[in-house]
Formats: structure tokens, C-alpha cells, sequence
């Protein structure tokens, strides 16, 4: 069985489907690709794809993961030619790695955000941020299936900033970007549970709903305050060439393909 590690994205209007659509229209991918993908026992198997911390319907992202298992070995970069060919623009697949080490889960440790607020004046998104990042916790509600939910917004995250407009952005209105990165604890927080911070600590209300898109995923490195790849491991791993090639080189009669 082979296992494949896939990253794709969340764009445009297809920010809005819910993790169910996407699990319906990836799946369908498949049929039409002809993946010979290994399925689970029992009375309704299911093709065998494991998801990793999905997005929240309603935010973009560029960092989604996902792995499936085949019952014959396939090229990743192939693959994920033919599966992005199949999903509808937006829900793009843009890299695969075959999966050569263990645990890709525990390696999605944190999330690096950018949130858009249109019509929040930059100057005040950032004096809201310094409170923000000034405050030894920052206590939130969220309504649970329980309830609500009261809980600190302020130590899942490792950083937050207030950036500058793009200055090609077209029209007047005042824009403030905000880029956050949130480590994956439990209960957890979530860019609209930071937007309940601001607004607790600083009074901030965009006019509307924030446009939230996760820019990447992975292992949080605390020295670095970086996210790094979490398919990077499996690249390290895999060999400099394929298995057959390598054995069809070193089995070659001395002195051929030499000119």
C-alpha cells in the first residue's frame, strides 16, 4: 500500500463550502481520475483519506492536508496533475509527496492567519493589537454545544501584527491587514476568537465580517517563531531516484549511454 500526502486550497467563492462538500467533491476527483485507491472493511467501505485539521467553513486557505492510500504505487506529481484537473477551480491541489514518515497530524501544530478588515483604519487596528499583545490573557466567549464557552484567546497566540495595506489596493476606503499565527491547542482558538479578543481589549468592530485565509500549517518552531513544511520531512526522506530507475543504472553494462 502506498500512501499519499496532499496539500491543497481553499479560494475564491469555494472558501464557503464546509469540509463535507469538499470531502464529496474530492472523492467524486477520484472516481473520475481512476485512483486505485485502497478502501475500508466492512459493509460500506469508504476509500481510505485521512484529513488533517481542516478550516472553518467561510476562510480561505493555502495550507489544507489530507492523505490517501492506494493499492498501487502511482507518481505524486502525476497524481496530483490529474486530481487537480478534476476539482473545480479553487480547490486546487498543489503539491503530493509520498507519505515516508510517520505522523503528519502531529505535525500541524500551528497556523499562520491573515485577516483582511476593510474599513478599519490601519493606525487603529494597531494600537488594538499592542493591547492585544500587551495583556497577560484575553478572555473570550464562544457558544458550544453545551453552551458557552469562556476561555483565554491570549496564549494560543505566538504572534500578531498589523501590516500595511497593499498600496496598489484599489479604492479609498481604509483597509488593515492582520497576520496572526495561533498554535492548535484545545479548546481551539480560532482568527474570529482573536477578532473577539480585539474587540474586548481595544473596542475593535470592523464594519464587516472579516476575510480570514490561512497562509500555511505545520510545526510550530519556537526558536524561529517560524511555521515550517510539514511535507518537508517526507521530502528529506524520499530517495534521489526511483527504485527501478536506480537498479536499471547499476545493473548497465559498463561504458553505456556513453558517447
Amino acid at each position: 500500500m502506498q500512501r499519499i500526502r496532499l496539500r491543497y486550497t481553499k479560494r475564491g467563492r469555494l472558501r464557503f463550502t464546509s469540509h463535507r462538500d469538499f470531502q464529496r467533491a474530492f472523492e467524486r476527483a477520484l472516481r473520475r481520475s481512476e485512483v486505485p485507491m485502497a478502501y475500508s472493511a466492512g459493509f460500506t467501505p469508504h476509500p481510505k483519506v485521512s484529513y488533517a485539521n481542516a478550516a472553518p467553513t467561510g476562510t480561505g486557505s493555502e495550507a489544507e492536508f489530507l492523505e490517501i492510500a492506494l493499492t498501487e504505487a502511482r507518481d505524486p506529481h502525476l497524481l496530483r496533475q490529474l486530481l487537480d484537473s478534476s476539482l473545480p477551480d479553487g480547490l486546487d491541489i498543489t503539491d503530493a509527496v509520498e507519505a515516508r514518515t510517520s505522523g503528519l497530524a502531529e505535525r500541524l501544530t500551528a497556523s499562520v492567519w491573515e485577516m483582511r478588515l476593510d474599513g478599519v483604519d490601519p493606525d487603529e487596528a494597531r494600537r488594538a493589537v499592542d493591547a492585544f499583545n500587551a495583556a497577560e490573557s484575553v478572555e473570550v466567549q464562544r457558544k458550544a454545544k453545551n453552551g458557552i464557552r469562556t476561555f483565554d484567546a491570549r496564549a494560543a497566540v505566538a504572534d500578531l501584527q498589523a501590516l500595511d495595506p497593499p498600496a496598489d489596493r484599489p479604492g479609498d476606503k481604509p483597509c488593515a491587514i492582520l497576520r496572526l499565527v495561533v498554535r492548535h491547542v484545545t479548546p481551539a482558538v480560532r482568527p474570529d476568537d482573536v477578532l473577539s479578543g480585539l474587540r474586548a481589549v481595544a473596542d475593535l468592530a470592523p464594519p464587516v465580517p472579516a476575510a480570514v485565509t490561512r497562509l500555511a500549517q505545520g510545526l510550530f518552531d519556537e526558536e524561529s517563531g517560524t511555521v515550517t513544511d510539514p511535507l518537508a520531512p517526507d521530502r528529506e526522506a524520499a530517495p534521489t531516484a526511483h527504485p527501478a530507475v536506480a537498479a536499471a543504472v547499476a545493473t548497465a553494462p559498463e561504458g553505456a549511454g556513453s558517447a
